[in-house]
């Protein structure tokens, strides 16, 4: 029997290219692609019988963004909310899609595309999650962190990726400190590739304010591990509960983000015996409780 491969996803995105490559590298045929386009305009979607099917981003294509949430500036923050609206009735056309086998869970892939809801999915399983809740307006976050005892949050769109419209808010007393990668362009917010600092109420408020109507989510900020003057976090992929791919990011500020200025790395873990266990997530999975580790680093991310 010949597997046969489709995608949907964007054509020529750096994302279908490289499960195009890695599909024909195995010997087998070019993924067939079903263009994001195609699907949230509602033209007629075709796929050979028999098909795995993988669902991937819409990437960076400005026509697909209008389709999820509007005309605009493709680098805009916000609007989370018409997108993911828009992205759910496109994977449910995906999922009808017949005598094909998804790769892909779309109702879990809902899940993970809604903050709040993935949020709440983790604690109900008892992973361990910061303690949350969702805000609708700058008035309601500070009464809300008031009433927690809360002086650290990060405050995030509901819907988004890649620190999109994400604010590392804290307080004390009458002052504020606010770090975003959120700039004002002509008057709309849009994202850059530039961390910035907001210590005037007014302008949090704004900030707060514009990105509210798509909704909050809204987590206690615990101070990230610290390695070489630098903030860091440990990003693991598992596939059937089994961790594959481990890497550690680390960066100057809140965020660590790589098209922020974060740098990339592998760990290397040492177990409570101080035997070293490799980089990677082989390392972390023999380690299983990391008390110290160093990194490998490569290029300038």
């Amino acid at each position: 029997m010949t597997v046969r491969f489709a995608v949907v996803g964007t054509p020529g995105d750096r994302r279908v290219t490289l499960f195009r490559d890695a599909v024909v590298a195995r010997g087998l045929a070019e993924p067939h692609v079903v263009p994001w386009q195609d699907v949230l305009a509602g033209r007629e979607i075709s796929v050979p019988e028999g098909t795995l099917l993988r669902i991937d981003s819409p990437g960076e294509d400005a026509r697909a963004d209008e389709l999820l949430r509007g005309p605009g500036d493709p680098a805009r923050a916000g609007g989370g909310a018409a997108w993911y609206a828009s992205f759910c009735a496109g994977l449910d056309r995906v999922a009808a899609i017949p005598g094909v086998r998804l790769l892909g869970d779309v109702g879990e892939i809902k899940v993970m595309f809604d903050k709040r809801r993935c949020h709440a999915v983790l604690a109900a399983a008892g992973v361990p999650v910061p303690e949350a809740f969702e805000a609708r307006s700058y008035d309601g976050l500070r009464e809300e962190m008031a009433r927690r005892g809360w002086q650290r949050v990060f405050v995030k769109p509901a819907h988004g990726s890649s620190a999109s419209g994400v604010i590392a808010f804290q307080t004390h007393g009458s002052r504020v400190h606010a770090v975003t990668s959120a700039v004002w362009l002509d008057g709309v917010l849009c994202n850059s590739l530039q961390v910035r600092t907001v210590t005037e109420e007014a302008e949090v408020r704004r900030l707060v304010n514009v990105l509210a109507p798509g909704g909050l989510h809204v987590e206690r900020w615990f101070p990230k591990a610290m390695t070489g003057g630098r903030a860091f976090d440990l990003r693991v992929v598992t596939v059937a509960g089994r961790p594959t791919h481990a890497v550690v990011r680390t960066s100057r500020f809140p965020m660590t983000n790589l098209h922020l200025g974060g740098r990339a790395g592998r760990p290397r873990c040492r177990t409570p015996e101080g035997r070293a266990v490799g980089a990677g997530a082989g390392g972390v999975r023999r380690c299983g409780t990391v008390l110290s580790a160093e990194f490998e680093y490569g290029g300038s991310t």
